[in-house]
Formats: C-alpha cells, sequence, structure tokens
C-alpha cells in the first residue's frame, strides 16, 4: 500500500462534495510529475485530501478504487485518472503551517514542492500527520 497527498481547491471539490457523493473521479491533474505519481496508484492505496487556497489545510482521508485509466473527458491518453472514495475525516484538520513548524517534515514534498497536486506520503509522514489529526474519523 502507497500513502498520497491529493490537492483540491475547496470551492471546486471538497471533501464535503466527496463524502456527499461518495465517491469521484480524481480529474484535472495536468503536471507532469503528479501525473507519474497518478499513474503508479493502485486500488486501496490511501490518499490525504488537502484544500488548497485560503485553507490549506488536510481535512480527510480518501481511498483509490480504481487503477489509473486515461481520463474519459479528453483526447489525451497520458492524462490519467482514478476514482476515489472517502474513508474519514482527521478529527483535527491539519494546517500548511502545523506542517512548516515542524522540523520532521522538512523532506516532505508538500513543503519543498508547493505547486504540487499529487504528493507521496511516507510511512512515516503519514502516521506523524494521522496522530497531528487526532486519528480518522470514520
Amino acid at each position: 500500500m502507497a500513502y498520497w497527498l491529493l490537492k483540491t481547491e475547496p470551492q471546486d471539490y471538497s471533501y464535503d462534495d466527496l463524502e456527499r457523493d461518495r465517491s469521484a473521479i480524481w480529474d484535472g491533474v495536468s503536471n507532469a510529475l503528479a501525473l507519474k505519481h497518478l499513474r503508479t496508484m493502485n486500488i486501496g492505496d490511501l490518499a490525504f485530501i488537502y484544500h488548497t487556497g485560503k485553507e490549506r489545510q488536510i481535512i480527510g482521508v480518501a481511498e483509490i478504487i480504481t487503477q489509473p485509466y486515461p481520463d474519459p473527458a479528453l483526447e489525451d491518453v497520458k492524462r490519467v485518472v482514478v476514482g476515489v472514495q472517502p474513508v474519514g475525516r482527521l478529527s483535527q484538520p491539519i494546517t500548511l503551517a502545523q506542517i512548516k513548524q515542524d522540523d520532521n517534515f522538512v523532506q516532505f514534498d508538500l513543503v519543498r514542492l508547493p505547486r504540487l497536486s499529487v504528493v507521496p506520503v511516507s510511512l512515516t509522514y503519514w502516521q506523524r500527520l494521522v496522530q497531528l489529526g487526532d486519528g480518522i474519523r470514520s
């Protein structure tokens, strides 16, 4: 199992929307490195959902429920999507400021590559972030 962080503009598609819809296609990724990460996802991987913009915080966790496949809305086989479903919210959202203040996250791609929309998360980072978020509520 691998762990990820998926960024979204909450006014476009929020964790509330994912909970309401029960599943969604994670699309709109165009950056080459982010697409490379998306292509390596597998069913059962877990991903933090991070609200960008004014919020800048990890809200909840989603599970990858499909293998990557070409975006059906585009005529470009390089642009892939995955299906996701909500797992649960963090008991306490984790702000980007909190992450940046923690010296353990200096090498975290969320900090190092702030514009990247699909970020791999090591098991160590995953466990620390779940701890900072006071666990996952299902």
